[in-house]
């Protein structure tokens, strides 16, 4: 397939990496030359230096014969006008845009997009994604990482192997003999830095990181197995208002059970449209590491706190104070990834990564065959692929034992109907029905291989 990628920064260039480690042709499009010559020098990629809305910039990308055109630029304006550049001019097919500016996100003039408008067939949200992603976390305070799968069936949920946990060394096959009702399946370990998919022989060591696929309704069973506690979360700390600070306020607010939400925001006019917007969160205008400021939010008393600034820094900072003024777990939005390694030493529970969140729902609508979910785990060295099996997928029929998964690929949860179970070594994988696979990035285009239809189906 052959991709345009409009903006070179972060999101673009992991997007790249993706595609163009999976053997589709690849053009990376950017005003700055040298990040075009950075994608170009590490990645299997074309490069084009210009401006992506320009017609002869895009000719230059190989728009004529190009399937699929992502404007992933800094500026909404640019993204938008690229779309429309690649559909009037160059017939392109498939065009995903990504835009930060909440006004054109609004339902009410959805209509912009339509194609005989401004012709954008996917809109990505950072920030949406971004909200979404924290909420998440806050929905499973015992997990590093969490999210949801088969329609909220099943959870993909990251869980730190401590001291306490009660299956350190034992292999994990014999979890099942252990556990035989439990609807879980670890499918991917970090250990020493290296994320790996582990054989049914091998065990948990205390400094593991590992992924669980668990049912829905197991999941306080499996935290409890690991050796997490579950808590309510009835009060939280938030310290950013900005748009994703003021989406998971509003998010808290309409909830049925009440949480008791304190926003502090240092910008006063950030702080008062916040204010205006909410209506039972308290919105206090200051430092969010200011000693002070976290007493008078009540952050001794606080079973949660989320700094989510754009600052990382900042973040990290906030996370660390509030741990030593009581707070039981902290999250911090951390848009640097090599900053990750630091969040265990400096006793941060959980982190969100919006170039993360933003890649797996741009991939998500980029894979073959019938994907319904995409997500990306750490710094894109893994992914989990939801997808519906279809008659022409070569999976089709066959039991789990006798399908051709790769090394580094697990099978992680089966839906089949409105039953979502654990697959077994004599589950056949039939038609209609929805999988979950765990696999490293190096086996993405294998997997896909195994579920792939089509290009009909762009």
């Amino acid at each position: 397939m052959k991709v345009i990628i409009c903006g070179a920064g972060q999101v673009g260039w992991q997007i790249a990496r993706h595609l163009s480690g999976e053997r589709n042709d690849v053009t990376i499009v950017d005003s700055d030359a040298e990040l075009v010559r950075r994608a170009t020098d590490t990645l299997d990629v074309q490069g084009v230096a210009g401006f992506a809305s320009y017609p002869d910039v895009l000719d230059r990308a190989g728009a004529r014969d190009a399937e699929m055109i992502i404007a992933a630029t800094h500026s909404d304006e640019v993204n938008m006008v690229t779309c429309q550049v690649a559909h009037s001019v160059f017939g392109i097919n498939r065009k995903i845009a990504r835009l930060r500016s909440q006004s054109y996100l609004t339902a009410i003039y959805s209509d912009l997009y339509r194609r005989d408008h401004m012709p954008i067939d996917v809109v990505i949200s950072p920030e949406k994604e971004v909200a979404a992603a924290a909420l998440q976390r806050l929905s499973a305070p015992a997990a590093f990482d969490t999210e949801t799968f088969m329609d909220g069936m099943a959870h993909l949920i990251g869980i730190q192997i401590d001291e306490g946990c009660p299956v350190v060394n034992t292999p994990l096959r014999q979890l099942t003999d252990l556990f035989s009702t439990l609807r879980a399946v670890v499918v991917g370990v970090r250990r020493e830095g290296t994320l790996f998919a582990p054989e049914s022989n091998d065990q948990l060591f205390v400094g593991d990181a590992c992924y669980v696929f668990s049912h829905r309704d197991d999941i306080p069973r499996t935290l409890e197995i690991f050796g997490k506690k579950t808590s309510k979360l009835e009060r939280i700390v938030l310290v950013g208002g900005g748009n994703v600070g003021l989406a998971v306020a509003q998010n808290l607010e309409s909830r049925e059970k009440r949480v008791r939400t304190k926003m502090i925001e240092k910008n006063r006019a950030i702080a008062e449209r916040a204010a205006e917007a909410l209506e039972r969160t308290i919105v206090l205008n200051g430092d969010g590491l200011d000693a002070a400021l976290l007493a008078e939010a009540g952050i001794s008393r606080a079973d949660a706190m989320m700094a989510i600034t754009d600052d990382d820094k900042t973040n990290m900072l906030a996370c660390v104070r509030a741990k030593s003024e009581g707070c039981p777990y902290v999250i911090a939005l951390i848009n640097d990834p090599t900053l990750v390694p630091l969040m265990e030493p400096l006793g941060i529970d959980a982190y969100i990564n919006p170039r993360s969140t933003t890649v797996s729902s741009i991939l998500r609508h980029i894979r073959h065959g019938r994907v319904r979910s995409v997500y990306s785990i750490g710094d894109a060295e893994a992914e989990v692929i939801e997808a519906e099996v279809l008659s022409t997928s070569p999976i089709a029929g066959k039991r789990v034992s006798d399908i051709d998964f790769p090394e580094g690929a697990l099978l992680g949860m089966v839906r089949k109907g409105d039953k979502v179970i654990r697959p077994l070594g004599d589950t056949r994988i039939e038609e209609g029905d929805v999988i979950a696979v765990f696999c490293l990035a190096k086996d993405v285009p294998q997997v896909e291989q195994l579920m792939q239809v089509s290009i009909d189906f762009f």
